[in-house]
């Protein structure tokens, strides 16, 4: 398992970010502090805090080099 934190601090960043890694044959999941949500439900990502970065976990991927390149955009570096 691989865990970086992403920004999804507007609505269109998140059906940019669902979009996109409903593409990938793996499992993606957001924690917020005690929440964990499928990062693949545009609800669930809503019934969080996306004001702040929240964890994704990116569960048993080959091509998890491919998913974090295509990630970039979302993915925020000591921002807490």
């Amino acid at each position: 398992m691989k865990t970086v934190k992403v920004s999804l601090n507007s609505i269109d960043k998140v059906k940019s970010f669902v979009n996109l890694i409903n593409r990938f044959d793996a499992e993606f999941d957001l924690v917020s502090g005690r929440y964990v949500i499928d990062a693949k439900s545009i609800m669930g990502i809503f019934s969080l805090d996306i004001s702040k970065p929240i964890d994704l976990n990116i569960h048993n991927s080959e091509n998890i080099d491919e998913i974090l390149e295509q990630l970039t955009p979302y993915i925020v570096e000591g921002e807490e």
